[in-house]
């Protein structure tokens, strides 16, 4: 009895492990075990009626596609067409039932899988717990595509400019989707994340119109975009829309949009002679359009001036946020402080603006941008008809009478070398080598246009290490400030010690330098005196 009892239980024991293997060896094929894949779909749409049973399934989309490419089918094999378009939802329109839906995927999946194996070709799974794995082998890598200015050109190009075959609103008279000449915006302006009312998402929409296009255009025998998921969320793929190497060949020209070249960035638009407010921002739109990918970097909402959601009070179009807000809050990266301190992140910059913090501008810097007008400027635009014309022409006069810093003092009043020796007792002092450092950072940002306008005076460099005193050709000591002992707790001043080892490694960290990575890197190792 004990032997047979131990036999039905060795029994039970094999057919799982078999069981289990079988399950074990499908979630991790031998070729793509932990493999990283761009086409990973999760089918759990079951989902929207209640908890699921079991778990959702790992769907490898371009696997399928190309599985039916080998059969001369293509993606009609599994999308309905709703009016002239393929659905993305698998051989239906409409998710009706959850009874309904799961019998279409088990039987349609199922069957598929069925009748490839029975022709002995290698196919998908047919059981419940091949598909329904609570830990898939696969890594979802896909990256969401980046429809920028250099992409938007290709297509532009290859659409000859009509711009209707892609731009359109909804018409609320006519219920109907119409095109606008002259107003076509991003598309992320209506589609947005998840569907809202009568409005697709954004993901839903470009993948039924992108692709749908793309089909269409292949069928008539010409280039196209591309049709599966890695050609578009894949940054790896040779065939990606988002290699760098292509956008970097393509010289992109400047999207004709009626926008300004020039304009005047009003603190205030209802107060039309500006009383009682901060001057007027002059702006160099065309240069900022170069700096950026796309327009909705700036342009969040519409295309429209800030100032229409954004007014000094703030309003309800612009979520109660007022124009002072939007304009320099230093974490949003619409705002031009934000987009500003962002770039203060360029390791050429970062040495000096990481150490200093985001929020250590001062009342000084207003005026950079908030800048008086000098001379007769007023007068030499009333040649123009219009105000955006004249608002424009003095927005570029008023950037042109900047100077730029791009240099610092002259070698004479920058000390070659200085000896550090406040810290002697256990070091040889440390010879800084005070002029090649200052040179070093100044050829850094020679080029740097936000640098050069920014940086109010020559020794505004200086500042990056002697920081919290005026810039000059003579800034005090670090010992000034930091005394040699360490401050009592809670002293918000830290010790001169402190202090230099904070700014220097912080500095060079900040810049990607690998070096120094130990003490005698700086400071050599002091002899001891022989006893007497």
């Amino acid at each position: 009895m004990v032997i047979t009892r131990l036999t039905v239980v060795l029994t039970v024991l094999a057919v799982a492990v078999i069981l289990y293997g079988s399950v074990q060896a499908f979630d991790q094929p031998s070729q793509d075990s932990g493999q990283k894949r761009a086409d990973i779909i999760k089918i759990d749409g079951m989902k929207s009626f209640g908890n699921l049973e079991r778990s959702g399934v790992v769907f490898l989309h371009d696997l399928h596609t190309s599985a039916l490419q080998k059969v001369d089918k293509d993606c009609t094999a599994c999308h309905l067409s709703d009016n002239s378009k393929l659905s993305l939802k698998f051989k239906r329109l409409k998710d009706t039932s959850k009874n309904e839906v799961m019998n279409i995927y088990h039987d349609n999946c199922i069957s598929c899988h069925v009748e490839v194996a029975g022709k002995g070709d290698k196919s998908g799974p047919t059981t419940c717990g091949e598909c329904h794995v609570k830990t898939s082998a696969y890594v979802a890598s896909g990256q969401p595509p980046t429809f920028d200015k250099s992409l938007h050109y290709r297509h532009s190009k290859s659409q000859e400019n009509k711009c209707e075959l892609c731009h359109h609103e909804y018409d609320n008279s006519t219920k109907k989707l119409i095109y606008k000449e002259g107003q076509e915006g991003s598309c992320r302006y209506c589609h947005k994340d998840v569907n809202e009312e009568n409005r697709m998402s954004m993901k839903s929409a470009s993948h039924i119109a992108c692709i749908d296009c793309h089909q269409k255009t292949l069928k008539n025998k010409m280039e196209a975009g591309p049709v599966q998921c890695g050609g578009c969320h894949d940054p790896d793929s040779p065939n990606t829309i988002n290699r760098t190497d292509i956008k970097n060949i393509v010289d992109v020209p400047r999207m004709e949009r009626k926008q300004p070249d020039f304009t005047m960035v009003k603190t205030d638009v209802n107060d039309k002679e500006q009383k009682g407010v901060m001057d007027s921002v002059p702006f160099d739109h065309k240069a900022h359009e170069g700096y950026n990918d796309s327009c909705i970097v700036c342009h969040h909402k519409d295309l429209t001036s800030c100032s229409s959601c954004h007014s000094i009070e703030g309003k309800k179009e612009g979520g109660f946020i007022s124009l002072e807000q939007v304009m320099h809050n230093p974490d949003a990266k619409e705002s031009c402080v934000g987009c500003h301190e962002s770039k203060k992140k360029d390791k050429d910059c970062a040495g000096c603006h990481e150490l200093m913090g985001k929020h250590s501008n001062n009342s000084s810097n207003c005026g950079k941008c908030h800048m008086e007008q000098v001379g007769n400027m007023k007068e030499a635009t009333t040649s123009h008809k219009s105000k955006t014309d004249k608002s424009a022409r003095l927005a570029e006069m008023m950037l042109k009478s900047r100077t730029p810093i791009t240099a610092t003092y002259n070698d004479e009043d920058i000390p070659e070398k200085i000896l550090i020796k406040d810290l002697s007792n256990k070091y040889e002092p440390v010879e800084f080598p005070h002029r090649k450092i200052v040179k070093a950072l100044v050829n850094n940002i020679n080029n740097n246009k936000l640098a050069s306008y920014f940086h109010a005076e020559k020794g505004t460099i200086c500042q990056g290490c002697h920081h919290n005193t005026p810039p000059g050709k003579q800034p005090p000591r670090c010992v000034s400030c930091h005394v040699k002992q360490a401050q009592d707790k809670g002293s918000f001043k830290i010790g001169l010690m402190g202090a230099y080892h904070l700014q220097c490694m912080g500095c060079h960290k900040e810049m990607g330098m690998e070096k120094p990575v130990s003490c005698t890197d700086c400071h050599k190792e002091k002899a001891h005196e022989p006893k007497k």
